[in-house]
């Protein structure tokens, strides 16, 4: 996508719109490096709006730059893994009792959707659906929960919180992905009983059990 186009004011925010799209969407993978120039050529922009972007990114936490090393997608290391999953635990907790409070059929009908969509891309072994649905499932609870303040503080996160979905998706091995087709499912079922003591242990252990697997993989992956 040619970017020229625009205003130098606005450059260096689009050109960090495009690169952050493609960061979440797994385009851009986990410690890939980002290179000025062949992003610049790209993008269609001079070296300087992407220079620009990847500090923003940088400030975000997406983009890590190292001294003479220039600039990669950023990693989830230990200390990333714990303190996005200790934060999503809470936040995921709270917009599921704001579901709670809000559940009817048309909520119903739409988590089901989802759903049901993942458990054909899990038949399909489908991993790229797979990830793309369970960050939907997540994002349509948001969404349903209607707390602005909320929604503010996911956009902020909602980079990271992606890079841990997708890096707890690359892991599941086939006969995996429909158990966590179920899980989500455990969250739909809690949600509709009404209890918020169940919804925050079947939260709780939905993304430990996503931990866990993230850092099992990376332990066989390093041997």
């Amino acid at each position: 996508m040619a970017l020229s186009s625009l205003s130098e004011s606005s450059l260096a925010a689009r050109v960090a719109d495009e690169l952050r799209a493609s960061i979440q969407s797994g385009e851009l993978r986990p410690g890939e490096r980002l290179v000025e120039r062949k992003l610049a050529e790209t993008l269609g922009v001079s070296h300087i709006p992407v220079r620009e972007a990847l500090a923003r990114l940088a400030e975000e936490g997406i983009v890590a730059r190292e001294p003479r090393r220039g600039a990669r997608v950023a990693e989830l290391n230990s200390r990333d893994l714990d303190e996005i999953s200790s934060l999503r635990i809470v936040l995921e907790q709270f917009m599921c009792g704001r579901v709670r409070e809000r559940w009817n059929d048309e909520i119903a009908e739409e988590l089901t959707h989802v759903l049901n969509a993942m458990q054909a891309a899990a038949a399909a072994d489908d991993s790229s659906s797979m990830g793309r649905l369970d960050a939907e499932f997540h994002e349509t609870l948001a969404r349903l929960a209607d707390h602005s303040l909320l929604s503010d503080l996911l956009g902020q996160l909602r980079s990271r919180i992606t890079g841990f979905v997708r890096a707890a998706n690359a892991t599941l091995a086939k006969d995996e992905r429909r158990e966590h087709v179920e899980s989500h499912r455990h969250i739909y079922e809690a949600i509709a009983g009404g209890n918020q003591e169940t919804i925050n242990q079947v939260v709780s252990q939905h993304v430990s059990v996503a931990v866990r697997r993230i850092v099992e993989h990376r332990a066989l992956t390093q041997n």
